[in-house]
């Protein structure tokens, strides 16, 4: 049986290290002991971070990627605490892309990249998003679309025109994530953007550009003369 954590020294104990010696000085362990909150009869919310660690190789890019059936997996971990871990990874993804977009100038595919890949380069499905732009290339809003499963997402291309035309979009950028890994476009992929772009054409709406987002890169249709 493990010692619970009340019985540990103070200054051993993960929310008291917190108030003694600040966040910072928190291992990867004590952090999601905290957020996990109690252990269980045989293992200390510790014990618990540890092995969800290392079922995610002790690698936080790769815990990002765990969904809620497979940290219900581990014993001790309910839907609660699973939910908990995962709200917080989402608000870093959040905090991370916020800082990237406010009043942020577009120069390049790796501006756009580096603004969506906190979003999408850890997630296990695929999601859709746009960024409207002004005449400066500058970001007016950012919308996710859709988002589907492991293969694919549905992308209506109404929804993009409308939304570019309430904010007096002059340009947008297309992105969307491929979570095999695989940075290559599909035929499908080719097939929407050819789409977006004759729609948004019609509207007097330039298409930049659309990036695929992978969690070991990007690829872009129009650094790869495809728009």
């Amino acid at each position: 049986m493990a010692l619970p954590i009340k019985t540990w020294a103070v200054e051993d104990r993960p929310r008291e290290k917190v108030l003694y010696k600040g966040i910072a000085s928190l291992s990867d362990t004590e952090l999601l002991a905290i957020l996990i909150g109690s252990g269980n009869n045989e293992k200390s919310a510790v014990d618990l971070a540890r092995e969800i660690l290392n079922l995610a190789g002790n690698n936080l890019h790769k815990l990002g990627k765990l969904d809620i059936h497979e940290l219900k997996k581990l014993k001790g971990i309910g839907p609660a605490k699973a939910i908990s871990i995962l709200a917080a990874l989402e608000l870093g993804r959040r905090r991370k892309a916020s800082e990237l977009t406010d009043e942020k100038k577009i120069r390049s595919s790796a501006d756009v990249f580096n603004i969506f890949s906190p979003l999408l380069a850890d997630i296990s499905h695929e999601e859709f998003w746009i960024l409207y732009l002004n005449r400066s290339n500058r970001i007016i809003s950012r919308l996710k679309i859709s988002q589907g499963g492991i293969s694919g997402t549905i992308t209506d291309i109404r929804i993009i025109m409308k939304k570019g035309l309430e904010l007096l979009a002059s340009s947008i950028i297309v992105s969307h994530n491929h979570p095999s890994g695989n940075k290559e476009p599909s035929e499908a992929d080719i097939s929407i953007t050819k789409k977006i772009k004759e729609g948004a054409a019609f509207f007097d709406i330039s298409l930049l550009d659309h990036l695929i987002v992978t969690d070991n890169g990007y690829y872009s249709f129009a650094d790869n003369g495809l728009l």
